[in-house]
């Protein structure tokens, strides 16, 4: 575990949605985990969320959107990422996700996509193994 503490993983709320339980259950979900986590709150930009992530150099980002701009708001933090040389870290995305939309998601760079009732195990699992293989 102590590898995992070291990963430092960021979950916020992109765009105007104020409903935050999920955000709130899955960043105490692994925090418990074992992985470090940072929760940035309700209605932050995208250009925010990728200062911050820079700022708190984390590995992973975890996007939680309900507001069905999931594929708008997930271009422009990985945009931001990419014009901002953190290209690397990975990004998440929860929420409600129509299952149309999961392969245009991943197809622009989003590693993984998590519906509404995923698992804190299964996200936790995505993130070790992708860190393994880094």
């Amino acid at each position: 575990m102590e590898q995992e503490s070291r990963v430092r993983i960021l979950i916020a709320k992109p765009g105007l949605d104020g409903h935050e339980r999920g955000a709130r259950v899955v960043a105490f979900g692994l925090r418990d985990e074992g992985f470090e986590v940072i929760y940035t709150g309700l209605r932050q930009t995208p250009e925010q969320i990728v200062r911050s992530a820079i700022q708190e150099d984390v590995s992973v980002i975890g996007l939680s959107i309900l507001s069905g701009a999931h594929i708008s708001l997930s271009r422009k933090v990985l945009d931001g990422l990419r014009e901002n040389n953190a290209g690397d870290i990975m990004v998440l995305v929860g929420g409600i996700i129509p299952d149309k939309d999961i392969e245009a998601l991943k197809g622009i760079g989003v590693a993984e996509v998590f519906t509404s009732g995923s698992r804190i195990k299964d996200i936790a699992g995505v993130i070790r193994q992708h860190m393994k293989s880094q």
